[in-house]
């Protein structure tokens, strides 16, 4: 690192967590983060902020005006603008020093799993079982860690999928394929709800990256913002699986 990364990145060089080889970790990191919308957009700052090295930002829809009550990485300047597009706008006026990617379009399987293998972690803050399932196989046979979040309402939850360790579940362990999609445009959802929920996203790729603390790798965290209280399941793999089960 050079002073002015060192300057940069100073208070959380300052945590021993962290420290000088954590900040070089996440310097050398690839995160492939998918949906940059309400989810994505605190993910992609923080971890722009952090010093992850390399950013890839995948999303084929563009800013709307109905998404700026929730989705800060967007301004009003760029509706119409593909958000990850405007996304990479704010995290290079953000930290110029990364490199950021931008995906454009839908990722079919090909795509999609070469994306995944590259990285080391992904980060999905999409908002539909079906997107959710795709992304959880890529991970699941690249066996790269998948951190998951969601939120509508006043509800939301967060937990990781590390596939190498093969005692955990995967995101298929703990949803049907028949579960059905809640949307933020069907449903509603309180803007500081998907930055409390983004945040710990962000917060768990970086323990990934640097290696420490206790990930939420086997657990899922459900929060009731309307009462604030936090509810925590213990997720047990499932050995019958169509996912990560026994073949």
């Amino acid at each position: 690192m050079n002073d002015e990364q060192l300057l940069r990145y100073s208070r959380q060089i300052m945590l021993p967590d962290v420290d000088i080889d954590g900040q070089e970790k996440l310097l050398a990191a690839r995160v492939l983060i998918i949906g940059l919308g309400g989810l994505g957009s605190p993910v992609a700052m923080y971890l722009a902020a952090a010093g992850v090295g390399h950013l890839v930002l995948a999303d084929f829809d563009a800013v709307d005006l109905t998404n700026l009550q929730r989705q800060i990485a967007h301004t009003s300047a760029r509706i119409g603008v593909n958000k990850a597009v405007s996304a990479a706008q704010s995290l290079r006026e953000l930290n110029p020093e990364i490199a950021i990617e931008c995906i454009e379009k839908i990722l079919d399987a090909d795509n999609l799993a070469e994306q995944v293998q590259q990285a080391d972690v992904v980060v999905d803050c999409t908002d539909n079982f079906a997107t959710r399932f795709a992304i959880n196989a890529a991970c699941v046979a690249a066996k790269v860690p998948l951190v998951s979040g969601a939120a509508i309402r006043l509800e939301g939850q967060v937990a990781v999928f590390d596939m190498r360790n093969e005692a955990c579940p995967c995101y298929r362990c703990l949803y049907e394929e028949d579960s059905d999609d809640a949307t933020c445009a069907a449903n509603g959802v309180l803007a500081p709800l998907v930055g409390i929920i983004g945040s710990m996203q962000a917060l768990e790729t970086i323990k990934l990256i640097c290696g420490f603390g206790t990930s939420l790798a086997g657990r899922l965290l459900l929060l009731d913002a309307r009462h604030m209280q936090w509810r925590e399941m213990k997720l047990p793999k499932d050995h019958q699986c169509p996912v990560c089960g026994a073949p």
